[in-house]
């Protein structure tokens, strides 16, 4: 998610949950190829499973794009076709690229055979008007045989004119059944369901038809709820007992970021919905966010706000 799912989100996310896919920010291929790609591309080596999101349509740049990503030694490579927002338009990738299944296939291959990493895919069930289940299946059934085996459906269409992003993730309703139905028809593919999850009990009725559930801002703004994710879905023992031991184990993170000279609310704008619903929850938010912005803010900062919060019994 633009501007949210930075390292250090991501960082904090990973002392959650262990084996739960993560995913970088989406990154266009010209911000890739044009800057230092270092301030994009680095990241902490606890972050692994790791994917990095790409956005762009010209094959050959996401083709250099993807063997950077081999390069920095990423796990993934997924292709952004869901965003649906104005600037994604302008510069011809997010959402509007379903309209393109042919240049889409293109970049899909040209990505595939720059690099042995696997490449996914992330859309919708449809824009505007072209949202009926045969053009999506034909979009996926083309992107397949390009070489794209994995396919995170947003199970929501998008309006291109008309909503604004936020719009785009609420107005136009749900249809898992249309992605259970992806499922059935394309057994061999990977079918990962995204949109409107907001829980693991949600997350287990969807994983009865799918193979996988991306979950995002919900995710972001209650992030305890990943922290029984490992032994609920992977059967293994969570990495966290509590959120105050989440907070002591990202201190050395601080400690060393700090010291590089890091603001401390780049890393604790994250960690705001941390006690999301717990006696103290306000405290925590309030201090943080009067406090984390100061030059001096730091390790102790972030003590200080644990020491607002009671620790559960």
């Amino acid at each position: 998610m633009l501007d949210w799912t930075d390292r250090y989100c991501r960082y904090f996310h990973r002392l959650l949950t262990r084996k739960t896919l993560l995913y970088t920010e989406m990154v266009t291929t010209g911000a890739l190829l044009h800057n230092e790609p270092a301030r994009f591309l680095d990241f902490f080596p606890e972050e692994h499973p790791l994917a990095l999101q790409l956005g762009g349509s010209n094959p050959d740049d996401l083709a250099r794009c993807c063997k950077l990503a081999q390069e920095w030694g990423y796990d993934e490579v997924n292709l952004n076709l869901g965003c649906p927002s104005d600037r994604v338009q302008s510069g011809l990738f997010g959402a509007c690229l379903m309209a393109r299944p042919d240049l889409v296939a293109e970049c899909i291959s040209a990505m595939v055979e720059a690099s042995p990493l696997p490449v996914t895919a992330k859309h919708r069930i449809g824009i505007d008007d072209l949202d009926s289940y045969d053009q999506l299946t034909t979009f996926v059934e083309k992107l397949s045989e390009a070489g794209c085996r994995t396919f995170v459906v947003h199970a929501r269409k998008a309006w291109l004119q008309g909503l604004s992003p936020k719009e785009n993730r609420e107005v136009p309703p749900l249809r898992y059944e249309l992605v259970y139905r992806l499922k059935q028809d394309f057994p061999d593919l990977e079918i990962i369901i995204n949109g409107g999850i907001l829980n693991l009990d949600q997350a287990e009725t969807h994983l009865a038809h799918v193979d996988g559930v991306m979950i995002g801002r919900e995710a972001y703004q209650n992030p305890w709820m990943l922290a029984d994710v490992d032994r609920r879905i992977f059967g293994l023992a969570n990495p966290a007992t509590s959120r105050h031991q989440v907070v002591e184990s990202l201190l050395p993170l601080v400690e060393q970021e700090c010291r590089r000279g890091v603001p401390l609310k780049r890393i604790t704008r994250h960690i705001l919905g941390l006690f999301h619903g717990q006696p103290g929850a306000k405290k925590w938010r309030r201090y943080l966010s009067e406090n984390a912005h100061l030059p001096n803010a730091g390790p102790d900062t972030l003590v200080e706000a644990l020491s607002l919060v009671p620790q559960a019994h």
